[in-house]
């Protein structure tokens, strides 16, 4: 039980909300579990109910064409958002088909500030945004070894696998007035359907502890927004982490990349000689500590983008705190 204490870092893949944004999605956010997943991703914690929040930052400075050009009538583009939110995350005391399932949920809350074009002044817009939710399943190959470090939790070594099926919930804060209305919304006004896989690997010691290598893909199915009658094209996104295990510590590079697979389409036309089909890549660094008298842990990520197409040129910063209630 206590070995299995270590993986409490699933719930933390639901801190995506829709930090990243991206023009193929109508707006500057793309809607769905974009960029929230690293380390740990496959696994799943004991039976029980966890419970935490994720305070994120993030900014968007560069608005690109598909070539990955600044958009001329977006030069003085610049948004910035601040979200805050609860998740949940129940993993029942059951088999499925020699693993274990889990239940979770997030609810994003937040303000989005800053102007499209630049006649326009700058505006902030605040409320709840469009929740998601995910059924996951997990199984584990590995072998539990204990840390050479006292009061560490034991480390998984080898193969670890998952797969799950989550949707956002379009009943957030939207506003469709106008499209600077419309970016600053906590809101999408569209479903989405994201079929998703997992694998994680734990090494032997190598250099420390063992080196972690994990990565989790969504599909992303847009429905129609019935307001703009805009329907995205699907999102493909992969999130990684290479990372190495020192004790209560875990510390490595962290990134996703996000490619559109068909066109955006409007009043079922085509958007653009491109479809506006995003491409984004972004990298950067993930910390996690964990604190096993507590039953919790803590994680610091930040990530920049570094291709962009189509979208917008941006960077974010979250902490996410997470415990086991019982």
């Amino acid at each position: 039980m206590a070995m299995r204490n270590a993986q409490l870092f699933f719930a933390v893949a639901l801190i995506c909300g829709a930090c990243t944004p991206a023009l193929a999605v109508e707006g500057p956010s793309a809607a769905g579990p974009i960029g929230g997943t690293d380390i740990r991703t496959a696994q799943l914690p004991p039976p029980g109910l966890y419970g935490g929040a994720v305070l994120l930052g993030a900014r968007a400075f560069n608005f690109v064409d598909g070539n990955g050009d600044t958009i001329p009538a977006l030069s003085e583009a610049r948004l910035t958002k601040k979200v805050f939110g609860p998740f949940f995350l129940y993993v029942p005391d059951i088999q499925v088909l020699g693993g274990s399932i889990g239940l979770a949920a997030f609810i994003p809350v937040g303000e989005t500030c800053g102007r499209l074009f630049a006649a326009t002044p700058k505006r902030c817009q605040a409320g709840v945004g469009d929740p998601y939710v995910e059924v996951a399943w997990s199984r584990s190959f590995a072998t539990p070894r204990p840390s050479r470090f006292p009061g560490a939790f034991p480390i998984l070594e080898g193969l670890t696998i998952g797969a799950g099926f989550g949707v956002v919930l379009p009943i957030g804060q939207y506003n469709a007035l106008d499209p600077t209305s419309q970016a600053l919304s906590a809101g999408s006004n569209i479903y989405d359907f994201a079929p998703n896989f997992a694998i994680t690997y734990t090494t032997r010691p190598i250099i420390v502890e063992g080196t972690e290598f994990s990565a989790k893909a969504y599909w992303n199915n847009y429905l129609k927004n019935p307001a703009t009658q805009y329907s995205s094209g699907s999102l493909i996104n992969i999130d990684f982490a290479v990372s190495e295990r020192i004790g209560r510590f875990q510390i490595g590079i962290a990134g996703f990349y996000a490619f559109q697979v068909t066109d955006d389409k409007q009043f079922g036309l085509a958007v653009a000689s491109d479809g506006r089909r995003v491409e984004i890549l972004s990298l950067g660094g993930v910390f996690a500590y964990d604190m096993p008298e507590h039953n919790a842990a803590v994680k610091i990520k930040a990530l920049t983008s570094v291709i962009a197409a189509n979208t917008a040129a941006s960077g974010a910063v979250a902490i996410s705190v997470i415990k086991k209630f019982y």
